[in-house]
């Protein structure tokens, strides 16, 4: 596997991903952008979704015949998710298998709310279930509203840290971009949030996050403890740890949904491994990211697993936090 050369292509197509929404945006109007086109078992795939489809597909496939040939599993790409490059490549032949979210945050991006992400993870294919920690490289490529004009794109490759420059989409001037996650040893005082982007279960999850930050800190009158920000993507929640901004993030809605499945209660969407295949550069930069029982985070690559996932800045934050939310598990029954 040449990894600066996956890197590269990868790069270029969250680039092309990112343009062309970008450009979408200005000339398109909501309705026309939301349009449901498919109800998929992993997740609802919206016009804005189908669009880049076009743009994805010729761009591994002119690559694919150079590469040894590509396995691709991508939310809403083709019938199944799962494509073979060049056409008539064996899923056993291919040299390269990837794995990508061509628009993570979908949801805020249509709606010209927010940034939305381009997420893609590459390692050399192997024969049946691989998993998250098999991935050798990773690329994510922010997608602005029509209002901003800089894309950032973080990128790395194990065991040799994570890299991110940053892009003027009206000049088309590229410029490395220094970025570090929160160095600060509480989650006090700053931003940090266990996600709650919809019911049920809501106000489970908001008293599992208020008991975790009374345990750390006394309430003084006047003062707020911690601020929250329901960021609805998870690329969207890994940028703001690498940038400092998030302190620490949980996402538990499948160990919540699981409890809530055993009092007959309809539950919802979860994360799922492409949401997550690029946690690989937060760990490189640094990041803490484990699972719900404090192990480092590993997933099948797949379309359907449901991923619980948690993000602390630094290793002082996790020995703050990650004691007291294993007690509450265990409150809970969550984990044993």
């Amino acid at each position: 596997m040449n990894h600066q050369q996956v890197i590269s292509l990868l790069l270029d197509i969250g680039d092309a991903v990112c343009e062309h929404v970008y450009r979408s945006l200005q000339t398109q109007k909501v309705e026309q952008l939301s349009a449901v086109v498919k109800d998929a078992e992993e997740d609802t795939i919206y016009a804005i979704d189908r669009e880049v489809e076009d743009i994805i597909l010729p761009m591994l496939e002119k690559e694919a015949a150079a590469l040894g040939g590509i396995h691709l599993i991508a939310e809403g790409m083709g019938e199944t998710g799962s494509v073979l490059l060049p056409e008539g490549i064996k899923e056993n032949e291919a040299a390269l298998r990837i794995i990508m979210d061509p628009i993570d945050g979908t949801r805020g991006i249509m709606y010209n709310k927010r940034s939305a992400f381009f997420l893609a993870a590459a390692a050399p294919n192997q024969p049946g279930e691989m998993y998250l920690h098999d991935l050798e490289v990773a690329v994510m490529t922010e997608i602005p509203t029509s209002k901003a004009y800089l894309s950032d794109a973080f990128f790395a490759r194990r065991g040799q840290g994570a890299q991110a420059r940053q892009k003027n989409l009206l000049s088309g001037e590229v410029k490395p971009l220094s970025f570090r996650p929160s160095g600060s040893p509480t989650i006090i005082g700053g931003f940090a949030q266990i996600a709650r982007f919809f019911p049920p279960g809501k106000s489970l999850l908001a008293e599992i996050e208020e008991e975790l930050v009374l345990t750390l800190a006394d309430v003084v009158p006047g003062k707020a403890l911690v601020f929250e920000d329901q960021y609805i993507s998870s690329g969207g929640q890994l940028y703001e740890l690498l940038c400092g901004h998030d302190r620490f993030v949980a996402d538990l809605r499948t160990a919540l949904y699981r409890q809530l499945e055993k009092s007959g209660t309809v539950t919802g969407l979860c994360c799922h491994p492409y949401d997550v295949c690029a946690t690989l550069i937060g760990e490189e930069a640094g990041i803490h990211i484990t699972d719900i029982y404090g192990q480092p985070l590993n997933v099948p690559l797949n379309l359907t697993h449901s991923v619980d996932w948690i993000g602390y800045a630094n290793a002082a934050i996790r020995q703050e936090v990650e004691p007291v939310l294993q007690n509450i598990f265990k409150k809970l029954n969550w984990i044993v």
